[in-house]
């Protein structure tokens, strides 16, 4: 027998700028907004029948409509914002998803003013959000950080690591330590203010990073999602991922010269990937 299995359909990559006028200093947002809808759609799959359909188009357009009478202050706001939309006006659905992409956008400073009117592109770094409600729970928020680029260039070491036939790596008690970061946490309950804890975990992560007495980056990982649960009683776990973006060392040696640990060749392929959960014990 052949049936239809889970299933769900939406809009992706809703491009969203949003600018606020109302003080002397504008603010500018820029979101990608991704929205989805879940139910028994059985019909539609099988026969064809699209009566419970609610065309993407439409989903698409209700991001623009919210956004210009929203007074959410973050992406986590308006991702709720959206889900209780979709989750009121249309009683065919059992749940709705929203996963929003930040850039961020901060004013232009000079050494004459700050900007009010103007803008620089801050990055890599993006905000995340992915919110997911049905009509018989309560709403589930894992806010994020990726591409959190980050470098340190001591404290770091990867000795006494096991060895077989083919390992080639030397041991090393002094080394550059490199990624670009992803970092997901759930939060427990809905919050009043998802702005603090983001930069209270964004801290936490950098903090430690900076400070930690590296072994491996797996030590440092999990150091930081554990300095992180710290720094916000209102998530229960954190997931991070933080590829190795290693830096080889050059040898100098043919040119005469001797190299201690200043000259290095950025290389992102390949590279290690690390990443685990830390979470809350019972």
């Amino acid at each position: 027998m052949i049936e239809l299995g889970e299933n769900q359909y939406g809009k992706s990559r809703v491009r969203l700028m949003k600018v606020e006028r109302g003080a002397p200093q504008h603010r500018v947002f820029e979101w990608n907004v991704e929205v989805w809808l879940t139910g028994d759609f059985t019909s539609c799959f099988l026969d064809g029948d699209n009566g419970l359909i609610l065309p993407t188009e439409t989903m698409k357009n209700t991001v623009y409509s919210l956004a210009r009478g929203s007074s959410a202050k973050n992406i986590e706001e308006f991702a709720l914002e959206l889900i209780a939309h979709f989750l009121t006006t249309q009683p065919q659905i059992d749940g709705a998803g929203v996963r929003i992409r930040s850039i961020n956008w901060s004013p232009i400073r000079t050494s004459a003013k700050t900007h009010a009117r103007a803008f620089i592109q801050t990055g890599p770094e993006i905000a995340t959000v992915t919110a997911t409600q049905s009509r018989s729970a309560a709403a589930k928020i894992i806010s994020g950080l990726d591409q959190l680029t980050i470098l340190k260039t001591a404290k770091s070491a990867f000795s006494h690591f096991k060895k077989d036939k083919l390992t080639t790596l030397k041991e090393t008690e002094d080394r550059l330590l490199g990624t670009a970061m992803t970092a997901n946490w759930t939060h427990t309950r809905a919050s009043s203010d998802f702005d603090t804890i983001r930069a209270g975990v964004r801290d936490a992560l950098l903090v430690t990073f900076a400070e930690h007495d590296s072994k491996s980056v797996q030590q440092t990982l999990y150091a930081m999602g554990k300095a992180a649960l710290e720094s916000a009683p209102e998530i229960c776990c954190i997931h991070l991922s933080m590829p190795n973006k290693h830096c080889n060392l050059v040898d100098l040696s043919p040119f005469g010269q001797d190299n201690p640990n200043h000259i290095f060749v950025p290389t992102d392929e390949p590279h290690g990937s690390i990443q685990a959960a830390v979470r809350r014990g019972e």
